[in-house]
């Protein structure tokens, strides 16, 4: 008898375990997405954006019933993974390998600094997962050679996009104007300073400047260039040096929580009255509300805005991505949440497309993507990515702002190209140009 007690017993704990095994599936069929954003450190405010984004993307999917898996014959949810790089490569390194070895992830979106996402790189490329990377704009992120970047794709215009971009259009655009105005000669080339972030993308958009100027015979002169650290706040003594540059016109590349006292400071305290740009993260309602009217005529380069939209085919749907965006967390998104919001559309389609989880397979089908553009302006109107470095690519617009007396905020207003425009490029009456 007691022997057949044992037996029982032995069978009962067999049973157990076989059920523990065959419920375990269940238990992880799901999609997890690691989002790699900087919820703490001076890049906390993107961070933030991002996150939420990526929440909102991931509950609308899971909403229909979650992503068709081909594999097990039905439709599974995603569930989100926060990894917060603290806005410092170790930071990052620590965040990407938690959610690799420790939650085991089957992806990861979203990125935003270009140091901290290289120094994490490596890691991605030892464990095989995919990664859309939503932010760090330097091209080297996909075209370094040192790190197996083939399961990382770039959903983010380069600095040679964006600084090409910007670079264009001060000598198309600006330059004309400033000549006209203060009748100097057509052919007097435009006097540019370089503020940039001591950073793979502040001299990425430096390079980007002297690339787009020697590879077009632009007319324009480089008469300063200053390099300020990750994260500083006082600015004064740089901008000091680039008043007496005496240039037109003053290049930042900065993050937002930078280009903030950047402008601040110019206009308040160095009295610098020359027109400033900002790259496109700045392009953020926390920008807006920090500058105030020390932005007023700056210039913004952008893809996405939550204060303007272009006349187009992606109109709709960033008004309604806004419109839910501030429904369910209150505020506006911005430029890097929209993009951090795509790449979950992406990787779930990837995986609809790959139809498994299989790590490989999902990089496959990344690499042979071809979706309609969802809110953002995509070139050619789809989102897919180049066979040589896996980058995407966007239409892109110039912004002036404009204050707001009723808002007491500045306003953004699409000037360039001019298919896009809803205004003429102005210049204020306080401009002082730099010498003839």
């Amino acid at each position: 008898m007691r022997r057949e007690l044992v037996v029982f017993s032995l069978l009962l704990i067999a049973v157990a375990l076989f059920a523990g095994c065959t419920s375990q599936p269940a238990a992880t069929e799901k999609i997890k997405i690691g989002v790699v954003a900087s919820l703490t450190g001076p890049a906390s405010t993107t961070g933030k954006d991002v996150w939420e984004s990526a929440q909102l993307a991931a509950a609308e999917i899971n909403a229909q019933g979650g992503v068709f898996v081909r594999e097990l014959n039905k439709k599974i949810p995603i569930e989100l993974v926060a990894g917060d790089d603290e806005s410092t490569r170790e930071g990052g390194q620590k965040a990407v390998s938690r959610m690799i070895t420790q939650d085991g992830v089957d992806m990861l979106v979203g990125g935003f600094s270009s140091a901290v996402v290289s120094a994490h790189q490596s890691i991605v490329a030892d464990h095989k997962v995919p990664y859309i990377i939503t932010g760090a704009s330097t091209p080297v992120i996909t075209r370094r050679d040192d790190v197996d970047t083939t399961f990382m794709f770039h959903h983010a215009p380069t600095t040679d996009d964006s600084g090409g971009q910007i670079t264009l259009f001060l000598n198309d655009t600006v330059r004309p104007a400033i000549n006209a105005k203060f009748g100097f000669q057509e052919t007097r080339p435009l006097r540019l300073a370089v503020l940039y972030q001591d950073s793979p993308y502040g001299k990425g958009h430096q390079t980007a400047i002297k690339n787009t100027i020697a590879n077009n015979s632009l007319k324009i002169d480089v008469v300063a260039e200053e390099a300020f650290k990750m994260g500083e706040s006082d600015y004064r003594t740089v901008l000091t040096s680039i008043k007496n540059a005496d240039p037109d016109v003053v290049y930042v590349a900065a993050f937002l929580n930078e280009q903030i006292p950047i402008e601040t400071q110019a206009m308040r305290d160095v009295m610098l009255n020359k027109l400033f740009t900002a790259v496109e993260p700045n392009d953020d309602p926390d920008f807006y509300s920090g500058v105030g009217k020390y932005a007023d005529y700056s210039i913004v380069q952008s893809r996405f805005s939550p204060y303007t939209v272009p006349k187009g085919p992606t109109e709709a749907a960033s008004m309604k991505f806004v419109s839910d965006f501030d429904r369910k967390f209150g505020g506006f998104p911005g430029m890097m949440g929209v993009a951090t919001y795509e790449g979950i559309y992406m990787g779930a389609k990837a995986v609809e497309n790959a139809g498994t989880l299989n790590k490989t397979r999902v990089r496959d089908a990344l690499a042979g993507l071809r979706m309609p553009q969802i809110v953002e302006a995509m070139q050619g109107g789809m989102i897919t990515f180049s066979p040589d470095f896996r980058e995407s690519k966007f239409d892109l617009t110039m912004e002036q702002l404009v204050w707001n007396e009723t808002l007491k905020e500045t306003r953004p207003h699409i000037v360039w190209p001019a298919g896009l425009a809803e205004t003429q490029f102005v210049l204020p009456d306080w401009f002082v140009p730099g010498k003839a």
